[in-house]
């Protein structure tokens, strides 16, 4: 019976992708599988995903000995965007450092990685069809998405794969870029091409055949529908936290966390607010406005579930979906609730010619309850109060309903009771919507979301902070069934502004 196993460690977006459905086993931090034997009797191949395995340092001696006796042995091994770093040389993940931050790898591929921010959708052009899974595709060209911070790939061993990307570091910059990676005997493959398995069923069926397992697919399908059931069920990985979920409404209600900047904390509050909903049965799903589907992550790791193309809605020429489809295609999955996480501030890109551009075009279009949060670490509680006002009352001029406030960072409890009432008697919303955050304790290395996160110490300090700060259920009271209404033209955002 072939094993196909998929590593599951601290860092590890596990159902981030399905694999082409191929993982039945589950390897742990000990290198080992449920039944307690080591990967390398027991398993055919092995997938590593990604996630922040790196950053998260939760690689162990025993997981990279283990698979180098499944390379001794010729076993497939996949390495995925962060696995993908975990089979190379090193990655520099100081991208806000004015030195290098490196991290080794285990040198099983000959490349290094620096910072280059992508999260396109691409086509990836084959180059080279000597490894056992681009067997037969020289020339062809496979489709997938990419979603990394560590996307300059520098290789001195068999290139594989180019992507043609439109975007970089958030800018348009149309290239073609490296994404596939192979050793010499062609067993391994690092990739930066996620959906590479999912999309692309000729890839799927050279595993298959190099493992002499095409005639066990069904079988092999029907394990992992088991794993995944399994995996899915506990709340982050290696926590024993498992949730049972309830029944679903066909159609979910949609509330949006909206800020009046960058790094207002919604990505960190939108993560804790889906883990603490799910530890009480609630099943939430988070899309994001724009195209930095990287920010998804922390709420993926904790729901532990796969990157949808609806999870990223279109705005002017950006993103993967446009906010009608995004609409439809959320109703009969299962979710209790979706958060829509804005991108910047709710008036980035607002006078912008294109249609949509931002944050609070999008909350319109789909008649959708803002929530909104304003970090309090830059000109202090009084200052994010004023702030807060000006954008609710441009957001009423707009017709777009803010049911809720959070003040993040908050560092003192008389002074956010005097903003609460002057928000409170501006905008009409009650003061029991209007909710102070204390500054949270997080190990995170970086400054933002995406700099030298560590998903398990993200996500665990935003569920602690969400349990002692928010009302859960509240904030799913306060969302509401979308009901998608068209984008407001420029002439009449303009108008609407000036009034």
């Amino acid at each position: 019976m072939t094993k196909i196993g998929i590593l599951e460690v601290k860092g590890t977006l596990t159902l981030y992708e399905h694999f082409g459905y191929l993982p039945t086993d589950i390897v742990k931090s000990d290198g080992c599988i449920e039944n307690g034997e080591k990967a390398h009797k027991e398993l055919d191949g092995l997938i590593i995903p990604g996630g922040t395995i790196v950053e998260s340092e939760t690689f162990t001696p025993e997981l990279a000995e283990e698979i180098n006796l499944l390379n001794d042995d010729g076993a497939f091994i996949f390495g995925m965007c962060a696995g993908f770093q975990i089979l190379g040389k090193s990655t520099n993940v100081g991208r806000n450092s004015p030195v290098p931050i490196i991290r080794n790898g285990m040198g099983l591929l000959d490349v290094t990685f620096e910072p280059l921010i992508n999260t396109n959708r691409i086509h990836a052009d084959v180059v080279d069809d000597t490894t056992l899974y681009t067997k037969g595709l020289k020339d062809k060209t496979v489709k997938g998405f990419h979603c990394h911070t560590y996307g300059k790939i520098n290789s001195h061993d068999k290139n594989v794969m180019y992507s043609n990307i439109e975007r970089a570091n958030y800018r348009h910059q149309p290239e073609r870029v490296l994404s596939g990676v192979s050793n010499k005997k062609g067993n391994i493959l690092g990739t930066t091409v996620h959906g590479l398995l999912d999309n692309n069923i000729e890839v799927v069926n050279n595993i298959l055949d190099y493992v002499d397992a095409r005639d066990e697919y069904e079988d092999i399908k029907r394990r992992n529908a088991i794993l995944r059931d399994k995996v899915f069920h506990e709340i982050g990985v290696e926590t024993g936290d498992i949730c049972k979920l309830g029944n679903h409404p066909s159609v979910p209600p949609m509330i949006m966390l909206m800020g009046t900047g960058s790094e207002s904390g919604k990505t960190f509050l939108t993560s804790g607010i889906v883990a603490a909903l799910r530890q009480r049965g609630i099943h939430a799903y988070v899309v994001k406005v724009g195209p930095d589907i990287r920010d998804l992550s922390p709420a993926l790791y904790v729901n532990k579930e796969k990157l949808e193309d609806y999870a990223s809605i279109l705005i002017g020429n950006i993103g993967w979906t446009p906010l009608d489809e995004v609409i439809e295609s959320v109703k009969n999955k299962g979710y209790d609730l979706v958060i829509v996480e804005g991108v910047m501030s709710a008036a980035t890109g607002l006078l912008n010619p294109k249609v949509p551009y931002s944050t609070a075009e999008i909350a319109y279009a789909g008649n959708i309850p803002v929530i909104m949060v304003s970090s309090v670490s830059k000109g202090g509680i009084e200052t994010s109060a004023i702030d807060i006002q000006a954008h609710i009352d441009l957001l009423d001029k707009m017709d777009i309903d803010t049911k809720a406030v959070i003040l993040n960072r908050t560092y003192d409890d008389e002074i956010v009771a005097h903003v609460s009432e002057f928000i409170s008697n501006k905008s009409g919303i009650p003061l029991d919507n209007i909710w102070s955050i204390g500054k949270a304790k997080i190990q995170s290395k970086g400054r933002v979301p995406e700099d030298y996160l560590q998903l398990e110490e993200f996500t665990k300090a935003s569920l602690d902070v969400v349990n002692k700060y928010l009302d859960v259920n509240k904030i799913l009271e306060l969302a509401q069934i979308p009901k998608f209404r068209g984008y407001l033209s420029f002439d009449e955002l303009c108008e609407r502004y000036k009034k």
